[in-house]
């Protein structure tokens, strides 16, 4: 009886939901207790207004969520988290960043080329520092959606359904942004949401998934002064976006729009055929003869 029940709680503490919960709390609690000390400290003495301020509390949370990462995996899942190792981190961070900045300069050009955006006037990189600190967003949500629950759902689940799943959780978390609209949530999900999973997919670690959505912000944001998710940007190319909404994006921003949509799921194909061919896809639980979890065994599904 005194083993049955550690392991009865051995097998709940590593069912794939609990292990999702734990992780995502593991993240997401230092990103919050770390901003609430910065604001308690920022705003009576009037830091909290400075960009660099801002920045420094970005990178501290960034920090911050990376070690709760690593202290969840250790604890809960046993073993070390390979899935953030340095090794590939600036080949594939790399990668990442030049993918994420053609990617949405090409939905730029298209735009441009069918008569949708118009460039007004150019501003000096100094006006970029919001969309950078903005863009930092993108190491939270990639820890939390790929490093977390995808992850996770892939080992369970399979990598098929696990890239669907995630991709609609991703829209979803969209939907409480600014001028956000049950268009917009479709698209992010199709367009980043398993863009980002098949990203993430190729290597199996956070690096080049990371990289893609960072540039993708920065150069929406920083470079064509486009709102980010819905939230107002100012880049160093002032011009605007016309056309129906399903084109323009409408209030939400190009990321809503059918041509962003199209340029990244042209995209995501490219990956996932290197996927498939490198032998990648993991199979369903269901299908497969024996099942190991993160630590070793078979966890309870």
């Amino acid at each position: 009886m005194s083993m049955a029940i550690p392991n009865l709680f051995l097998r709940i503490l590593r069912n794939p939901i609990s292990r999702i919960l734990l992780g995502s709390i593991a993240i997401s609690a230092p990103i919050a207790g770390i901003q609430v000390l910065l604001r308690g400290y920022g705003e009576p003495t009037g830091l909290s207004e400075f960009d660099w301020f801002k920045l420094l509390s970005n990178g501290s949370a960034i920090l911050g969520e990376f070690i709760g990462y690593i202290i969840y995996v250790r604890l809960v899942e046993w073993r070390w988290p390979t899935e953030i190792s340095p090794r590939g981190f600036l080949l594939e961070f790399g990668k990442g960043l030049g993918l994420g900045a053609l990617l949405f300069t090409s939905t730029m050009l298209l735009l441009w080329l069918y008569g949708y955006f118009e460039i007004d006037a150019f501003n000096s990189l100094a006006v970029t520092t919001t969309a950078l600190g903005v863009s930092l967003s993108g190491f939270f949500e990639e820890l939390l959606v790929r490093g977390v629950i995808y992850r996770i759902m892939e080992e369970s689940l399979g990598t098929w359904i696990a890239l669907v799943l995630s991709a609609v959780l991703f829209g979803l978390m969209h939907m409480a942004n600014p001028n956000a609209t049950l268009g917009a949530g479709i698209a992010l999900a199709l367009e980043a949401g398993l863009l980002l999973a098949a990203a993430y997919t190729l290597t199996h670690r956070l690096w080049f998934a990371t990289g893609l959505h960072f540039a993708w912000n920065y150069t929406q944001g920083g470079i064509f002064g486009l709102p980010i998710s819905g939230n107002d940007m100012t880049g160093m190319i002032q011009g605007k976006v016309t056309g129906p909404d399903w084109i323009s994006g409408g209030a939400f921003g190009v990321e809503a729009s059918v041509i962003a949509v199209a340029v990244c799921l042209a995209a995501t194909a490219v990956i996932m055929r290197k996927v498939v061919k490198r032998g990648l896809i993991t199979e369903p639980f269901w299908k497969r003869k024996t099942f190991v979890g993160a630590d070793g065994n078979p966890p309870a599904v």
